[in-house]
């Protein structure tokens, strides 16, 4: 069992005017390195069949500063990360074109698309200083630390927010926390008439943040397109309907930690469906209530929580965990409508979101090879 854990630390700036626009400068000079090292890389091959490698792309930057001082406003290995990130982007195109998935190649970034910049190394043009974060080019800006780093701080990122402006400090060797064993195990499935249900019978109400939230996010989006393009009162009401979206966002953000806090503390392993979302919200019916919900972000926050526990969170195949009966294995295919599981060769009546969660259990503890269910379905 992993002692240690990689971790991220958000903390709201608070810059002066002065360094809000020097901020603002920072990301407009990043987009443009990016938009011309993706511009760079896409010519090389059209024009000569060939590729251009991250350090080349890197060697070139000193003279990038020489020719347009104003790229010298920017801390050297902050321009070296914009870089990075063009690296990964064709990285992860080359990677999905193998796989066979949609490519996906990588696009220019508009103004309102690049919102961060990273010092890739702590103590190299970002540190700490007394509560203070000292920036490179910069200056001082204050930060509210309302919670002390742990761990050894890697990586700073700046990131522009709707509401303002955050740094997320990367800290490696966090020491996790493990939690007494609750002798408890438990599968989930996750669905849309309610968020999770346990293998316990245990339900977790579906919040729909976006759907409950629809109606304001419309008259925002009304504001804008009432707006004459260019114009201050255009640029006041986006903002307005950015935060509106980061409402929602953070409202979800919180139900999940939640929700995976309370599974984590109750349960030494947790058994779940690998569900590939990104191909079900494909379905145009149920897309936007899938992305409501949010199964794999809440996913990997349950995972994450259940590291720094030391617990476990298991994924199994999700064939069949709806259509098998739980008690005795027989098959009863229904469709989606069907909300009651009635098994013809025992018997046996339960709700289907209860039913599939055992089976999900049942699938976990067989792959663990556990010879009996957990206490509580006894």
């Amino acid at each position: 069992m992993a002692t240690e854990m990689r971790k991220t630390f958000k903390y709201r700036l608070q810059p002066s005017p002065a360094q809000e626009m020097a901020m603002d400068r920072t990301l407009m000079l990043c987009r443009h390195v990016y938009n011309a090292a993706l511009g760079e890389r896409r010519e090389a091959w059209h024009m000569r069949g060939i590729s251009v490698s991250y350090y080349q792309q890197k060697a070139e930057l000193p003279g990038v500063k020489a020719a347009m001082p104003e790229y010298a406003e920017v801390h050297s290995q902050v321009l070296q990360d914009v870089v990075w990130r063009v690296d990964r982007a064709f990285q992860a195109f080359f990677r999905r074109v193998q796989a066979g998935e949609k490519p996906g190649y990588p696009r220019f970034q508009g103004r309102c698309r690049y919102n961060s910049f990273t010092y890739p190394q702590f103590d190299n043009g970002a540190r700490l200083d007394n509560g203070v974060l000292v920036l490179s080019k910069i200056g001082r800006v204050a930060l509210r630390l309302h919670r002390p780093i742990e761990g050894m701080p890697k990586t700073v990122t700046i990131s522009r927010e709707a509401d303002g402006w955050y740094a997320c400090i990367s800290c490696a060797d966090v020491p996790v926390c493990p939690l007494p064993p609750t002798g408890q195990e438990t599968g989930i499935d996750v669905g849309l008439k309610v968020f999770l249900v346990t293998a316990q019978g245990a339900v977790v109400e579906n919040p729909r943040y976006l759907r409950r939230g629809e109606r304001h996010l419309k008259r925002a989006q009304q504001r804008v397109s009432r707006r004459k393009k260019g114009s201050h009162r255009r640029a006041k009401a986006v903002g307005l309907l950015r935060k509106a979206h980061q409402d929602i966002a953070r409202q979800r953000s919180d139900f999940h930690h939640k929700t995976a806090l309370a599974l984590v503390r109750q349960n030494d392993t947790i058994y779940l469906e690998d569900l590939r979302v990104a191909n079900m919200v494909r379905h145009h019916a149920l897309a936007k209530s899938i992305s409501d919900a949010g199964w794999a972000r809440f996913r990997s926050i349950l995972e994450a929580k259940a590291v720094w526990a030391g617990r476990r969170v298991v994924a199994v195949p999700p064939a069949y965990t709806t259509q098998d009966c739980s008690q005795c294995g027989e098959r009863v295919p229904k469709s989606f409508s069907v909300r009651t599981h009635i098994c013809p060769s025992c018997g046996y009546l339960a709700d289907r979101d209860v039913n599939a969660a055992r089976n999900v259990l049942r699938a976990g503890q067989a792959r663990q090879g556990a010879g009996a269910l957990a206490p509580a379905l006894n």
